[in-house]
């Protein structure tokens, strides 16, 4: 009894544990203007998916290139069960619009902070002056062009204006003379208020929202976000993050349209890209890819 309340007041463990990920516990990685990922907690690492794999015990029983082989077998090939293994526990501070588009990926452990309780903290996101940008005429969901001055200064004066005015509504709501019930006045608040969770998820779905979210593709404010985790999955996993760069974030998928037609170029031939099922997006990321000028 006495040596497990020694190891208890030493803070030993018999758990796998990673030295560089260790060092970020408790820490949090500023996003955007007051926004952060903070690591939690943590469970597993490269050798946990090995092991489940191979469903053996104890470490070193293969080498670390049979490991790495194994990982990157796995990866390509979406055998996804073993990465399932090792999960991650992350506090989120982030705007209510990105907690919306974070919170449809259904695959996590969430426990958002409850504004019907607790009084909003007085933070909200303004964009920086690169990030206030036209709308898009090719990509209804994206941006284009940086919007000048002096009406770029003009648009960020005002966000900052209505957030104020809506807090100090809030504020009125709330005080002794109103006493408004939080669940109510917290309606006037705009998406840009800021807002926290704790997100638990395991490897193998955090990688599937990292390709999305950390996708150039993506929007801004959630890729930062997803850029910070990534980080975090290159030193908790190195073996398996190397892996997702090579098959998922710098990797390209092709129909059977597309590889017949990149065949028929490989041999010489002719191609005319109306005789196949290519759209122009994909036609367009063709020629991208394969710098195919000609085509």
């Amino acid at each position: 009894m006495l040596k497990n309340l020694k190891n208890l007041m030493t803070n030993t463990t018999n758990r796998t544990t990673n030295d560089s990920l260790e060092k970020y516990l408790q820490q949090s990685i500023p996003c955007l203007n007051k926004g952060f990922v903070r690591l939690v907690d943590y469970m597993g690492s490269d050798s946990s998916i090995t092991q489940a794999a191979r469903v053996s015990y104890g470490a070193g029983t293969k080498t670390i290139n049979d490991d790495t082989a194994l990982i990157r077998y796995l990866l390509r090939h979406k055998h996804t069960t073993p990465f399932e293994m090792c999960e991650i526990k992350l506090h989120i501070k982030a705007p209510i619009f990105i907690a919306r588009q974070w919170l449809r990926h259904r695959t996590a452990n969430v426990n958002e902070y409850s504004a019907r309780y607790s009084i909003m903290e007085h933070d909200y996101y303004v964009p920086e002056e690169e990030q206030l940008c036209y709308q898009s005429k090719s990509n209804k969901q994206g941006r284009s062009e940086i919007i000048p001055q002096p009406l770029n200064a003009e648009i960020r004066e005002k966000i900052t204006d209505i957030t104020e005015k809506s807090f100090a509504t809030y504020d009125s709501f709330i005080n002794e003379d109103i006493n408004l019930a939080k669940e109510i006045a917290r309606g006037v608040l705009p998406v840009n208020v800021y807002t926290q969770f704790y997100w638990k998820i395991d490897l193998h779905n955090l990688l599937h929202f990292l390709r999305l979210r950390a996708d150039s593709h993506a929007q801004y404010e959630i890729r930062v976000y997803a850029e910070a985790i990534l980080e975090l999955v290159k030193l908790w996993t190195p073996i398996t993050y190397q892996a997702f760069m090579d098959y998922a974030v710098n990797a390209e998928t092709f129909s059977s349209e597309e590889i017949s037609l990149l065949k028929k170029l490989l041999k010489g031939e002719k191609v005319n890209p109306d005789d196949y099922r290519i759209s122009k997006r994909e036609l367009a990321n063709l020629k991208q890819v394969f710098d195919l000028d000609n085509l």
